[in-house]
């Protein structure tokens, strides 16, 4: 069975351990509490096929920089999270994703990029917009997602997950992918 590990990066206070103990644990808390490090496994099956997720849940707080350089260098896919209530965590991401390419020392590293808090839109100060155009310049895919509500949180990891299995197949194999879907589906959200 194959083993992922994906890391969580992002600002202090973005959700990171909110959405990571949603997928792991199907469960969120309303409450901050900093983290500096934390490591949940998950079996769980992905496009009919049973894998292992390793979720590494990483602190945000710039005093822990040097630790991160390590926890990027042990990853195989990068969950990037910013706080669409917070312009200030959204104008840093860019950062993560230098400090990814530099200790990966590869551009095409599997990522994305995750507005989280998207149940407090009335509170927002990052547009979808923006955040889509983000996801551009670092060349990865985007979301928005409410690890309070459940919405998107297992697709982010997922979609991870897809990538990773994307890069792993020699390209010649790659099976062809459609253009354009026309099916859009809903989140699938835990019942607690």
């Amino acid at each position: 069975m194959s083993l992922y590990r994906i890391v969580v990066l992002g600002d202090g206070g973005v959700g990171k351990t909110a959405l990571t103990t949603q997928v792991s644990v199907e469960t969120s808390s309303l409450s901050y509490d900093p983290t500096i490090e934390d490591s949940y496994r998950k079996q769980v099956v992905i496009d009919d096929k049973p894998c292992v997720l390793e979720i590494l849940d990483t602190a945000g707080q710039e005093e822990y920089t040097a630790l991160r350089d390590q926890w990027i260098r042990d990853g195989d896919g990068f969950v990037l999270v910013y706080s669409i209530i917070s312009r200030a965590t959204f104008d840093r991401v860019e950062r993560f994703r230098q400090q990814i390419v530099r200790v990966k020392e590869s551009e095409n590293v599997a990522l994305i990029l995750v507005g989280n808090k998207c149940d407090r839109n009335h509170d927002r100060e990052v547009s979808r917009e923006e955040g889509q155009l983000m996801a551009k310049r670092l060349q990865c895919s985007w979301i928005e997602a409410s690890a309070k509500n459940c919405v998107n949180v297992e697709n982010a990891f997922y979609s991870v997950v897809r990538k990773i299995r994307q890069s792993q197949v020699p390209t010649q194999q790659r099976p062809t992918q459609p253009r354009h879907s026309t099916s859009n589906p809903k989140p699938k959200c835990a019942i607690l």
